[in-house]
Order: structure tokens, then sequence, then C-alpha cells
């Protein structure tokens, strides 16, 4: 039990780790772009930031679900990759379809898996919605 939670601990905090270095690195990007979203045509701007920072979200999830499809396709606990990816991406969201699960050996794993997609899920909208709120009071003048 002990070792399946520290795995689990683990490989969430190397999913934070990921999501927040990406971040930094959108942040990054997007000060670079302060002037050119701060420029009058706002709506089209500000859905070019939306575009770009919706699918850095979705690539950071995939990482997250890849780095656990690579743990339990590594743990052999599925016989192909398919399936790890399948039930990475199902815990992950917390869906739990339930038509896969894990070997009893490994099952506190899905739970971890299901807390880690909540976690992100919420971090990531809140950092979200905070970028999409900064682009947006520059374009109105930092009002």
């Amino acid at each position: 039990m002990l070792i399946q939670l520290a795995f689990g601990t683990v490989l969430t905090l190397a999913t934070v780790l990921i999501v927040a270095v990406s971040w930094w690195v959108l942040q990054a990007m997007l000060s670079r772009l302060q002037a050119w979203t701060a420029m009058s045509s706002h709506g089209a701007r500000l859905i070019a930031v939306l575009v770009l920072a919706m699918t850095w979200t979705l690539c950071m999830i995939a990482a997250a679900v890849s780095l656990w499809a690579v743990a339990f396709h590594g743990l052999a606990v599925f016989a192909d990759a398919e399936e790890a990816v399948y039930f990475a991406l199902v815990s992950f969201t917390t869906l739990g379809f339930g038509d896969i699960l894990l070997p009893e050996k490994w099952r506190l794993l899905g739970g971890v898996a299901a807390v880690n997609g909540l976690l992100l899920f919420g971090l990531l909208v809140a950092v979200l919605v905070e970028t999409l709120r900064s682009i947006r009071l520059s374009q109105l003048g930092g009002k």
C-alpha cells in the first residue's frame, strides 16, 4: 500500500512540475506578446490568446496523462500501451468507466490518478482564467 501511495505521489508531483514549468513558459511567451495583445482589435487578439492557452492546456493534460500511462505500462499492469493510456485518461478525468481495472496489487494508483486529475484540472482552470483576465486587463489599459 505505501509503495503505491509513494509512487502515486511521485507521479502527481511530476505532473505538477510539468504544469508549473509549462505555464511559466506560456506566461513568458504572453509577456513578450503583451504589446501585441493590447493593440486594437481586442476581440481577435483575445480569441488568439484563448486558442493558444487552451491548446497549451490540452497539451499539459496530455503530458500528464501520458506520464501516468507510461508508468502503468512500465509496471506491466496492462497488456499494451493503448490500455494504459485509456485507463490513465479515464482515471484522470474521473470518468471511471470500470471496463478496465488495475490489478489488486496496484489498484490504489487509480484513485491517486483521479485525485491528480481533479487537482490539475482545477489548477489549470484557475491559471487559465487568471491568464485571460490579465490579458483582458492589459487590453483595457490596466483598469
